[in-house]
């Protein structure tokens, strides 16, 4: 079977030929501000609208913890809204990562990345201002995503970070 490819750089340019889907974890407030999502909207500006527009009629759609929102922002490419924190910031209920939801997600994913014949590329989802432990992320992209045949690469962009 095969596992997840880590590699030193930036997920947001996948070097693989292909189809590809660059996932990441958003919180259920709105917010789009800080972290993984401001590299993102360097490149493109249709994740981050797309996500406001989702959160703004949420009322009116499936916008809650669990779910996906597939961008196209190239004919080969899409960007996976998945959110998996509630809130921004750590309090009394403890850090916005909610790795239940962050399944839920990756699973729907899954079967997009599927459908598409697309391979999926992540920083360490969760892991950064959602407070999350890659110990507890690691194996729910392993089991949702590798275990199901769709090829993962997780993008380490600093120094000192290990598998």
């Amino acid at each position: 079977m095969s596992e997840i490819t880590y590699v030193r750089g930036d997920a947001t340019v996948p070097s693989v030929k292909g189809v590809k889907v660059i996932a990441h974890v958003c919180n259920d407030l709105g917010g789009w501000g800080k972290g993984f999502v401001l590299a993102l909207s360097r490149r493109w500006p249709e994740p981050e609208a797309a996500y406001r527009a989702w959160h703004r009629e949420r009322a009116s759609n499936d916008f809650g913890l669990g779910a996906l929102q597939l961008v196209r922002v190239k004919p080969d490419l899409w960007v996976a809204n998945m959110i998996g924190q509630r809130g921004t910031r750590t309090g009394s209920k403890g850090v916005p990562v909610r790795y239940p939801a962050i399944d839920t997600a990756l699973a729907r994913l899954a079967d997009h990345a599927i459908e598409l014949g697309a391979s999926v590329h992540m920083p360490r989802i969760g892991c950064g201002l959602a407070g999350g432990k890659w110990s507890r992320v690691e194996p729910l992209v392993t089991e949702r995503l590798v275990e199901r045949g769709v090829a993962v690469t997780v993008y380490d962009h600093g120094e000192g970070q290990r598998p």
